[in-house]
């Protein structure tokens, strides 16, 4: 027990990321030296520009509502 109940719900809180944490899917994308929309080569990060990530975010999601269908 918990002397005050704003302490046991930081403890619950912090028990439920670390569930979250836990649970969560493994990244898909991983640093490949090229941009993943347009493969122009790239010092860091996934995108060249915020175009590539906007564009890839759209093309991800067109697939998946494919995949519902």
């Amino acid at each position: 027990m918990h002397a005050d109940i704003l302490d046991e719900a930081a403890e619950r809180e912090q028990q439920l990321i670390a569930v979250a944490l836990a649970n969560r899917p493994a990244p898909s994308m991983v640093y490949t030296g090229e941009c993943h929309y347009c493969e122009e080569k790239i010092s860091k990060g996934h995108f060249c520009s915020g175009e590539c990530r906007t564009d890839h975010e759209r093309m991800v999601w067109a697939e998946k509502q494919r995949r519902l269908m």
